[in-house]
This record gives C-alpha cells, structure tokens and sequence, in this order.
C-alpha cells in the first residue's frame, strides 16, 4: 500500500521569500519528489502567484494579514508589541549584538507617549535576556499563549506533516507558526537574509529545525538564539543559485539600451541601502558630481538604484527619492533605476527584477552601496565594491525621527565581516571616495581574491546547488524525526 502523499507548508510573506522558495529549486524539487506544496503568502497576490509561478502539487492561500492585524491590535497590544520587540533584541550576548542595540535605541528615541513609560522596564528585561538562556526560553514559551487559531481550517483541510517560513517569527508569519507547533507538527524557518540571524533574536515558537547559509550563520544562532547544533542545517542560500547559473544577465548592449547608458563609459553602480537609519543622499551626490564633472580618472556614467524603503509612507524617504530623481535630470550622465513593486503588502522587495539587479552588478565596474547584502551578491559578480559611508549633518533631521551616523555602523555584525575580509573598501569623504573608485577603475583585480574567500565564508556553495540542497534537506525532515 502505497503511503499517503506528503505535505508541506510554505510561509512567503516577502518578496525575498518569493525568490527563495520559488525561483529557485526548491518548490520544483518538492514537487518532483512528489511532496503536495501549499505556499501562502499575500492574499492580494494569491492568483498572480499561481499564474506565474503555478504548478501541479503546488497551491497558493492567503495569509490572512488582516485577520491577523486585528487580533494584534485587539488582543493585549500592548503586551503582544512589547514581548516580540524585546524577543528580536533580547539575544544573548555571546554574539555580536551592534544592529539590535541600533534597533534598540531606534525604538527607545520614536517612543511617544505613556510608551516612554515601559523604556526602564522593557532594557531590564532585555538585559536580562541577553545573559540568560532560561530567560529567553522563558520568553519562547510564554509567547505560546499569542496563538490565534486564525489557520484551523488550512490545517484541517491540508493536514501538513511540514511548515517552512521565511522567519522565525518576526512577522505575522509567528501565528501560523505557533499554531503548527501546538498541532505538534515539524516547523521551522530558513534564513531568506543575510544579516538576519544578527538582526533578530529568538525564535516566536520552539521550532525544530532552520536552514541558513554558512558556518558563520550558524554559530550566529547557536551562540545568540539558543539553537540546537543539530537542528541547524546549512543549505547556502538558493536565491543566489540564478547568479552562478547567470539565468537573470541581461545582454550588456540591452542592458545599456534600457537605461539609455553610453557604452564608451565606464559604469559605476550605487544601490542605495540603510535609509531607514540615515539619509543616503550625500553618497549620491558625491557620486553624481564626480562623474557629472569627469573627475575621475577615467569617463564614467553613474546608474543609482532606489531602494524599497523609498516608497514607504514616510515624507522623508520620499523626498530623498524625488531628490535622487532630480538630480538624474539636471546633470549629465546619471541615471536612476527603479525596484519593481510584487503588490500586495509585499511592497517593492520583489523578485520582479532579479535581471536588472544581476545586470547592474554584472555590469559595474565599480559598485558601490552603504554595506547592503548586494556587497555579497557584488562579490558572487566578482565587481569590485566601495562602501560609501559620507555622513548627513543632523541625519534626517525631523524631531523624534532616529538617525544613526554612517561612519557608526561599520561593526554591525555583516558590515563587520565585508570590512575585515576586505572584500571591498570604505569611504568617509568624498576625496577617499574618489581615490578608491579610480583605484579600482585602473585595477578591477585588486581585491579580487579576498572576494572569493568572502563569498565562500559568507554563503558557502558557490555551484548553484544551494536550492536542490534546500529541498533535500526539507524532504529529508519528511521522512525522519528530528
């Protein structure tokens, strides 16, 4: 008798996830080896997830982000928002912890109100959890009563023997989650981003399992969420596999066309990063002005990628886009590229366009950004990278909006990493910046080697199999307990 066909849940609530899980080998190899795959995601992109991404064994629901809004805002509020920030930031402090305490103090100085209030309390208790395990599994535990049953009916028409998110539970996705785990049903999550394990503490569940990059990701959440050595696998990331496989490379004479680029010139890339902290503008500036006046040793043309935070419901981060876009108007040679928005509550951290990403770096023969995760995906291109880290007096500059130096950042956890493996360099100043970029222009090469050893750290397979080892792994959790 033949055994009942398996069945695994699938949380994509990012776009980011989107690319992870869909393209890439994972789901395909799911459902090659005959697993039925229910993906769920944003209930505005249900049917367009289906009709692009759609195949048989694979269903698409909704997440139910309204439903599961309300019961945040209607069930202790209070408690439910003070208990999941002190859990992203309450890791141990056995790891570096340099972007939650940023978050931290982001959080404390936009505090408004009776809010203000709790500060004293809430930076107890994160002391407390970051030198002690049992306060943390405490935590773990406790968040269990936040368990909703707003998914009783997916679970009891699908009965899943797997749920796979794209967190651990720093979103909605930590209802679902939870509820799995009551079910006493296998679930974990894989790690979507790279400074993900440093950014965000402990687990919303007891989780069984996670998958991540590298060796450096899972000491990451062994040593500061408390993982179970034997619980963490390390699949590499499969949204990178389409880089090595070069299946997203525009052609250059295309690419170029697109963007109304002159192929005689050089072509540096800035990705904008980090806004939510700190204004980038005086990067791009700095940037436009020196290929605008041909002050840099060779012609060169400067292409300007918005980030997805420039199209956020904040004055701010909108001023700075229409800024970035009048400034490509006025002055020769710049040009500004767009993300392309998914829809839905996913907003513009789509995989719409992994090719005008792939190509951008490809094509750069300097890139530069404010320490992104395209530091590494730059370095899978093997293009040379500069940090620009020039500060903006006052930062954003608005009463109670937090700003954060960019000459502070360098020892966030990853941004730590790029600079000692010296996979590129970091500018402070607009004259630095112009001596790296030439230095880089007269030799592409420079650093190349010290690129290497950092991709091979950061993401460990470097052949394109990261997504079937993803799925081989996630199948393997179907067919044994853990």
């Amino acid at each position: 008798m033949a055994e009942p066909q398996k069945t695994i849940f699938i949380i994509a609530d990012h776009g980011l996830a989107i690319i992870y899980f869909l393209q890439s080998d994972v789901v395909q190899i799911l459902l090659e080896k005959g697993v039925r795959v229910v993906v769920l995601t944003d209930d505005g992109l249900i049917d367009q997830i289906q009709k692009r991404f759609g195949k048989p064994g694979m269903i698409v629901e909704g997440l139910r982000y309204k439903v599961c809004q309300k019961y945040a805002n209607d069930v202790k509020p209070a408690l439910q928002w003070w208990s999941n920030f002190i859990r992203r930031v309450g890791t141990s402090n056995r790891i570096n912890t340099e972007a939650m305490d940023s978050h931290i103090l982001q959080v404390m100085t936009e505090l408004q109100g009776m809010q203000r209030l709790r500060i004293p309390l809430a930076r107890a208790i994160i002391s407390l959890m970051r030198n002690s395990r049992w306060a943390r599994r405490s935590l773990v535990r406790w968040q269990m009563r936040f368990t909703p049953g707003i998914y009783d009916d997916l679970f009891e028409k699908y009965q899943p023997d797997l749920v796979v998110s794209s967190t651990y539970g720093w979103r909605h996705d930590r209802y679902l989650m939870r509820e799995s785990v009551k079910r006493r049903i296998k679930t974990g999550a894989v790690i979507v981003g790279w400074d993900n394990p440093s950014s965000y503490g402990i687990p919303a569940a007891p989780l069984d399992f996670v998958t991540c990059w590298s060796e450096v990701q899972k000491k990451e959440l062994i040593d500061g969420s408390d993982w179970n050595p034997a619980a963490v696998n390390i699949g590499g990331i499969p949204s990178y596999d389409g880089y090595f496989r070069k299946e997203w490379l525009i052609p250059r004479d295309e690419y170029y066309k697109m963007h109304g680029l002159d192929p005689k010139r050089k072509l540096v890339g800035y990705a904008s990063s980090f806004i939510t902290f700190a204004p980038n503008y005086l990067n791009i500036a700095g940037l436009a002005k020196l290929v605008a006046e041909d002050a840099l040793a060779e012609p060169c043309q400067l292409l300007i990628r918005l980030h997805p935070n420039h199209f956020m419901d904040e004055p701010l981060y909108a001023a700075e886009r229409e800024h970035v876009r009048q400034l490509a108007q006025t002055l020769p040679h710049v040009h500004v590229v767009e993300p392309v928005a998914l829809g839905g509550d996913m907003g513009y951290y789509s995989g719409e366009d992994m090719p005008e990403k792939t190509s951008m770096m490809a094509y750069s023969d300097v890139f530069t950004t404010v320490y992104s995760t395209m530091c590494v995906e730059t370095a899978i291109h093997d293009r040379p990278i500069v940090s620009i880290c020039i500060d903006t007096p006052g930062g954003w500059n608005k009463s109670g909006k937090f700003s954060l130096k960019l000459s502070k950042i360098g020892d966030w956890p990853t941004h730590q990493r790029f600079r000692q493996a010296e996979a590129g360099r970091v500018a402070f100043d607009a004259e630095t910046l112009k001596t790296l970029v030439n230095h880089y222009l007269a030799d592409p090469a420079y650093d190349a080697e010290h690129r290497h050893k950092f991709i091979k750290d950061e993401i460990t397979f470097l052949d394109g199999s990261a997504g079937r080892r993803t799925a081989e792994y996630l199948y393997s959790l179907l067919l044994k307990n853990i």
